[in-house]
């Protein structure tokens, strides 16, 4: 099988490279080895959130000059402050074509309201999710925070709460008793979110569903929910918001995240209509190569007949989705052998205090500044690196994980279309 580019991982950065790919005209094919790490995401999209210093961001654009002195690793550092604000407002047209409306503006943060009930500095946010300015307060006087009969996942006490003491508005719980729910509710191992969402995003239990909310909230000028609605399809919570005529808001739960999953269904269906290949649950074991080149990619599935592409894109994720491995002894990339930034003194790899940033989210595989991924200190002609697998910065303390994952997915893929009809 051939193709212009065949890319390794199915998360945030591998479909956002693969679908620009798509949409310039090239044949591309994702590998997937499992579940994305999408399904564990908030929904909400971080740019820049602090500076390695720990200076809180509010202007992500503003702020990256001093990124570039601070941490010139960083991959925003080596695509250029002037490509990451283009290539931002691109992810964003990005995410509007794949039917991924989002609340945010890539010259400034908002706050969005977490699970919770606290604030916390985002770029992009679900419009299904409640937001703030940076400096702003939610618009109600009164809200009223439904949960789950049954459900643990979410705690309507807690972010009630946390509502009242840090936005000084009257917030109440109540819950629901939907029987609908109940054969869900008599297996806790199946009472999770997205099941939830199956049930109450048919068409015959909305109705009820609504008339339950309105009883229940009463005066409250703003119902908040747990994210159960709407798993496949944003407009279920549309409908429902018309339904009830008031504000409806959710938050995220614990894993699998509705607001994730949605956002990688829309992701692999725009890949599917765009033409792009996507194989589920394989895993690339090898590759030829024909000196710095890559001339094929043998994977779990395809073990006799080679993969052929052009062009590489390595988007494996970092510890969690074994795109990177820690031995006793060392840091490897497990698919290439690529170069990988990390001290050698294994003390060196953690902090005693859980809370302090630990230098291990910084590890990563090496690249240019093309993105070319460096093996024995040289980059390899067509294979490029993209997303959490990079090294040099850290998505939590910096919050940059999903703004590095569709910046360096765009740049890259910007990258192999030049290249590519420059051979033509």
């Amino acid at each position: 099988m051939e193709f212009d580019v065949v890319v390794i991982g199915g998360g945030l950065a591998g479909l956002s490279s693969a679908i620009r790919l798509s949409e310039l005209g090239k044949r591309c094919a994702v590998i997937s080895a499992g579940q994305s790490a999408l399904y564990f995401s908030s929904g909400s999209l971080d740019l820049l959130g602090h500076l390695p210093d720990g200076t809180p961001v509010t202007a992500p654009f503003e702020a990256l000059p001093a990124l570039v002195r601070q941490a010139p690793q960083h991959p925003y550092s080596k695509i250029g402050a002037a490509q990451v604000a283009v290539l931002a407002q691109e992810a964003q047209a990005l995410l509007e074509r794949s039917d991924i409306p989002m609340f945010g503006d890539s010259t400034k943060n908002h706050q969005r309201i977490t699970p919770l009930g606290t604030r916390r500095s985002t770029w992009l946010s679900p419009l299904d999710v409640p937001v703030t300015d940076m400096d702003g307060l939610l618009p109600w006087r009164k809200v009223i925070v439904v949960g789950i009969e049954g459900f643990l996942d979410f705690q309507p006490q807690m972010v009630a709460s946390s509502l009242a003491a840090e936005q000084g508005i009257a917030a109440e719980v109540a819950y629901l008793h939907l029987p609908v729910l109940d054969q869900l509710r008599n297996n806790p191992s199946e009472f999770r979110s997205a099941n939830i969402a199956r049930v109450l995003d048919l068409p015959e239990n909305s109705a009820e569903l609504a008339e339950d909310l309105i009883r229940l909230a009463a005066d409250a000028e703003c119902i908040i929910l747990p994210a159960c609605i709407g798993l496949d399809d944003r407009q279920k919570l549309e409908t429902l918001r018309a339904r009830i005529g008031r504000p409806v808001y959710q938050l995220p739960t614990l894993p699998p995240s509705v607001l994730g999953m949605r956002l990688y269904n829309a992701l692999r269906q725009r890949l599917s209509r765009l033409g792009g290949i996507y194989m589920p649950g394989d895993r690339v074991l090898k590759a030829d190569f024909d000196g710095r080149r890559i001339t094929g990619i043998y994977t779990r599935n395809h073990t006799d007949m080679a993969l052929q592409a052009r062009q590489v894109v390595l988007a494996s994720g970092s510890f969690f989705s074994n795109g990177l491995v820690a031995a006793r002894d060392r840091i490897y990339e497990p698919v290439f052998g690529l170069d990988v930034w990390s001290p050698e003194d294994r003390n060196d790899w953690s902090q005693t205090d859980f809370f302090d940033p630990q230098p291990y989210l910084q590890f990563g595989v090496k690249t240019d500044n093309d993105m070319r991924a460096l093996m024995n200190d040289r980059p390899l002609d067509n294979l490029y690196a993209i997303g959490a697998v990079l090294g040099g910065y850290n998505p939590l303390q910096q919050g940059c994980g999903a703004g590095v994952s569709l910046i360096s997915a765009l740049h890259v893929a910007h990258r192999i279309v030049a290249a590519l009809e420059a051979k033509s």
